[in-house]
């Protein structure tokens, strides 16, 4: 124990993190077992950890700022255990249509009391565009335009919206745009809350899969999906869209990115957050998309993410004694600590969000709007 205690306080040091030191990105260590878990498992013991008590931190954001800006936590190799747990990945398509509702039993059917407790009103789960505002509702409109604006919806186009989640783009293109949307979704309790969210629009929301689509739209948008996606699939995704774009139509794809190619995700996040997720690089996405559409504006709006993710953070603390009842302790925890360690991500620029359109091929280059 002594042993993995000094590794793991010399790893924290490189990164100017203490334990039991006075700054508010120190941590306080409760049970020892920390140490040894941290090395064998890495960020999969360290999160276990934190939801079960045995460190605190009041600053978990600035903790993962740092470790990941400094590298420190590759100095933690990890063991066999830690190895086992990314090999189905590896040799497995677990996004198969078979597997693919995992995600949505388990996190996205979690409750929409829940998401409704921290999220704005167009309950958007994805990353905010905080250009001239500090407030979360009026930056995720602005997003909304953002996109909507990118895609140059007019009056009486048909959308698709892949991934639709509660139907708040939906509903914003519908009566902001005059679009007729049909959005898609596997996700029981987000189909339920989009159908009603949306009534009295031209709005049909589906459960259906990706996959099965096979009807043209003037344009598609997927925000918040493509993560899901993974990478034994991405092609196949560019493939749908391909066949469901009308000629000289666009496809804008809005996404968490991964600065390298990798076929595995954070160990802690896929097992506790989000089962079987995936984040794409520039080149993953890039070799998926070729020969079936052609990119015309990448736009990186990572910073923003930061943003996002702390206004939700301070939404759920202000609804979590509503919430405690129903959700427990462990839960609490274990979304504290989700919604920090992805802000500090952001932060130290390890993750990024994208916004990508694409055109059909032998299209006219699409007038794009200023950023």
């Amino acid at each position: 124990m002594a042993e993995a205690k000094s590794l793991f306080t010399g790893i924290l040091a490189h990164a100017g993190v203490a334990v039991d030191g006075p700054h508010p990105w120190d941590i306080h260590v409760h049970d020892e077992r920390l140490y040894p878990s941290v090395l064998a498992r890495k960020n999969l013991g360290l999160g276990e950890a934190y939801t079960a008590g045995w460190w605190d931190c009041e600053r978990i954001d600035e903790f993962f700022h740092r470790i990941l800006s400094s590298g420190a936590g590759q100095r933690v190799k990890g063991g066999l255990r830690l190895v086992c747990a990314l090999f189905p990945a590896l040799v497995l398509n677990l996004q198969s249509p078979a597997r693919a509702e995992t995600v949505a039993r388990r996190h996205y059917d979690l409750g929409n009391d829940l998401f409704a407790a921290f999220l704005d009103p167009y309950l958007q789960y994805s990353c905010a565009y905080f250009k001239d505002t500090t407030d979360l509702a009026e930056a995720q409109k602005r997003k909304l335009r953002l996109i909507c604006d990118k895609l140059g919806l007019r009056e009486g186009e048909r959308l698709l919206d892949i991934g639709c989640g509660w139907g708040g783009l939906a509903r914003f293109a519908a009566e902001e745009y005059g679009c007729r949307v049909v959005g898609i979704n596997i996700s029981r309790e987000q189909i339920a809350f989009g159908r009603e969210f949306t009534a009295g629009l031209p709005v049909e929301i589906r459960a259906c899969d990706y996959r099965a689509m096979d009807e043209r739209f003037d344009k598609i948008v997927s925000v918040g999906m493509f993560e899901h996606v993974g990478s034994r699939n991405y092609r196949t995704f560019m493939q749908a869209v391909a066949r469901c774009l009308k000629p000289g139509g666009l496809f804008l794809l809005h996404t968490i990115g991964a600065n390298v190619s990798a076929r595995t995700c954070d160990p802690w996040i896929t097992k506790y957050i989000f089962p079987n997720g995936m984040l794409p690089s520039i080149g993953q996405i890039g070799r998926a998309a070729e020969e079936h559409l052609v990119m015309e504006d990448w736009h990186n709006l990572g910073p923003h993410y930061d943003t996002t993710l702390m206004c939700w953070l301070r939404n759920f603390r202000a609804a979590w004694p509503q919430l405690q009842p129903r959700y427990g302790e462990a839960f609490g925890r274990m979304w504290e600590y989700y919604l920090q360690s992805c802000a500090g991500a952001f932060r130290a620029r390890d993750i990024q969000l994208w916004q990508i359109v694409f055109s059909t091929p032998g299209a006219a280059q699409p007038c794009c709007r200023q950023h």
